[in-house]
C-alpha cells in the first residue's frame, strides 16, 4: 500500500471543500442518501447506493486516487444507534 502525501485531516478537509464548492450544487437533493467518493486531487467523483461500487469505479478510472467518502445530503457518512433518519417521513 502506498503512503499518502496527505494526512487524514487534509484528505477530509480537501474532500469537504471540493464537495461544498464544486459538487454539492450538482447532486443535491436528487442524490441525497447515496454514497459519494471524491478524488481529492482531481475532483473526480462517483456516486452510488453502495459505497464499494462508487469507490471501485473511481479506483478503476483513477488507480492512484486519494479518495474521500461521504454521503450526499448528510452530515455524517454513517450513523451509530437509532434516532431516525433525516429522510424519514
Amino acid at each position: 500500500m502506498r503512503s499518502s502525501k496527505y494526512t487524514i485531516d487534509e484528505v477530509c478537509d480537501r474532500g469537504e471543500q471540493i464537495y461544498e464548492e464544486q459538487i454539492k450544487p450538482l447532486v443535491e437533493p436528487q442524490e441525497n442518501g447515496k454514497f459519494i467518493v471524491i478524488d481529492v486531487e482531481s475532483g473526480d467523483y462517483e456516486i452510488d447506493d453502495e459505497e464499494i461500487d462508487a469507490s471501485q469505479r473511481l479506483k478503476e478510472r483513477r488507480p492512484d486516487s486519494i479518495r474521500f467518502l461521504a454521503r450526499v445530503g448528510c452530515k455524517a457518512t454513517y450513523h451509530l444507534g437509532w434516532g431516525g433518519s433525516q429522510f424519514d417521513d
